[in-house]
């Protein structure tokens, strides 16, 4: 009885041990590895038209102050950019707001764009000279600005995103048209979601 006593204590000394180990462990490896908590809130992103509860996107995204005209949704859009500093965080504007489905991450996104950027302050590329572009949401195969600023965006809407080199391409540069530590206008038309 005192053998098996022993043990059962010896057993809870052991476990409590392995948690302790375990609890000590992950708190270390989060403070060193620089990253922030995976959990995000979730709120509603403003825009110079009617932007519903739906189109919810995480917390430090901004509206834009002074958005591109609205144009027509399916036509190639005109796009501004802001005379004002190119902003720090991630600023994003419905210009349309669609009636289809709501894009989340895991989507596959079919969209047409055009891009300009705070360095030209003119547009570099468009997918209306060529075809639409399509790409998985969430899953890293865009910019992060790309990946934060779609999500919410209703099939038939058109948004446009600024979004800052952090979230962009940072130092490196993708290629003409694009400097180094740019920041990125974009005015996108989601014409399809497949889950």
């Amino acid at each position: 009885m005192q053998r098996q006593a022993k043990r059962r204590n010896n057993t809870r000394r052991a476990v409590i041990v392995g948690v302790v180990a375990v609890v000590v462990i992950g708190t270390g490896a989060l403070l060193f590895s620089g990253k922030s908590s995976p959990t995000t809130t979730t709120t509603a992103a403003s825009s110079a038209t009617t932007t519903t509860s739906a189109s919810a996107a995480p917390a430090t995204i901004k509206p834009i102050s002074n958005p591109s005209p609205a144009g027509k949704f399916g036509t190639a859009p005109t796009v501004v950019v802001p005379t004002t500093p190119p902003p720090t965080s991630l600023e994003v504007s419905n210009l349309i707001t669609g009636t289809g489905a709501v894009a989340k991450a895991g989507d596959t996104l079919q969209v047409q764009y055009v891009l300009a950027t705070y360095s030209t302050h003119k547009v570099i590329q468009s997918s209306w000279t060529s075809q639409p572009f399509s790409f998985k949401l969430g899953a890293g195969q865009v910019i992060p600005g790309w990946d934060q600023g779609m999500v919410g965006m209703r099939v038939g809407g058109r948004r446009e995103l600024i979004i800052p080199p952090a979230l962009g391409y940072g130092a490196n540069s993708p290629g003409a048209g694009i400097a180094k530590n740019d920041t990125l206008v974009f005015v996108v038309d989601l014409l399809k979601i497949t889950p």
